[in-house]
């Protein structure tokens, strides 16, 4: 089964073909970051209106690259939720419209579904059950997972997620936006050691993650810095790394007891903090203390992407899963309402 992937939860476009058989045969991204910079974020309307003239470009593109044609695709799933509404339903209006026009099924995928099965693409993937950590701009979850729709939630950010508290601090910094890679590279140039940042959350039970304290701890020593006088490149970058290794040591501790109080030995991690050198590094290190193993997807496919869509939805229209003829997108959809396969 040939799959067509269209991604447009967010600020990115992307589209993917995948081949149930064959695995993955082309994909395409376009990102809106150099537009949005300019706001210090995403503004929604904007974003809507970038999908509608990128994504059947994206499309012809993928065919072209795949050396197929429109009438070769057997089906087509598109991201259902959660997400921007506006960015959603452009999506959702082509991939419907497509599939009706083609006479073929269609099917609506959870955006953290993909970013959870996007390892699965990679040629050593992980195996049910598993542990997964997603960590994105919109969201930091831990869930149990036994299977593709079998999901259980352990443990999720109270407020900020940690990509998004990535991006405020960033902005702390004069760095722009995104703030997650920025930072991961002026945090290169800190001095270890300089500050010493809180660890939210790990004096008490549980794995829920809170990053705002975190968030104003951050902004106090940025302003404690220029009361001295002076808040230069090496404040800057000192203060950087202090604020990533606080959020990786927490991710890792909080993953080190999730794995202990379930028993699992695997560990995935998806979205696009997941891309993270730091975190990686030290997951590995800690996993490998526990007894098993970590897996996450190459990097352009740690942020949104077509081929994780692809790939989810291919899962569920083999198992005779299809949308009824609406185009009804879920900005707010809790994973484990999922149906399991």
């Amino acid at each position: 089964m040939k799959v067509l992937g269209i991604e447009t939860s967010c600020d990115e476009s992307g589209i993917a073909l995948y081949d149930s058989e064959n695995g993955l045969l082309a994909d395409a991204l376009y990102s809106q970051i150099e537009m949005h910079t300019e706001y210090g974020g995403v503004v929604p309307e904007l974003a809507s209106r970038d999908h509608i003239q990128r994504v059947l470009p994206l499309i012809t593109q993928v065919l072209d690259k795949a050396g197929l044609k429109r009438s070769d695709i057997d089906a087509i799933a598109y991201t259902k939720g959660p997400g921007l509404i506006g960015a959603l339903m452009v999506g959702a209006s082509i991939g419907r419209s497509m599939a009706w026009a083609l006479g073929i099924p269609a099917v609506g995928v959870h955006h953290m579904e993909g970013h959870l099965l996007a390892p699965m693409l990679e040629e050593n993937p992980p195996e049910f059950p598993f542990l997964a950590l997603l960590v994105s701009g919109g969201h930091t979850q831990l869930v149990r997972v036994d299977g593709i729709g079998q999901y259980q939630l352990l443990g999720e950010s109270l407020d900020d997620a940690a990509g998004e508290a990535f991006d405020k601090v960033a902005s702390m910094l004069n760095l722009g936006y995104p703030g997650g890679p920025k930072i991961s590279v002026l945090a290169e140039k800190g001095t270890e050691g300089r500050f010493k940042f809180p660890r939210p959350m790990c004096d008490r039970p549980g794995v829920d993650f809170s990053f705002s304290g975190l968030k104003t701890f951050t902004l106090n020593t940025v302003a404690a810095c220029k009361k001295e006088g002076k808040f230069d490149d090496q404040d800057r970058a000192d203060i950087a790394l202090a604020f990533e290794e606080a959020v990786v040591s927490t991710l890792g501790f909080k993953c080190r007891r999730a794995l202990r109080e379930t028993g699992l030995k695997q560990l995935v991690i998806a979205g696009g903090v997941s891309a993270n050198k730091r975190l990686r590094a030290q997951l590995e290190v800690m996993v490998k203390k526990e007894g098993g193993s970590l897996r996450y997807a190459r990097p352009e496919f740690c942020t949104d992407n077509g081929a994780m869509i692809a790939y989810a939805g291919c899962q569920r229209l083999l198992a005779g899963q299809t949308e009824e003829l609406t185009v009804a997108p879920q900005p707010r959809w809790n994973m484990e309402e999922l149906e399991a396969i």
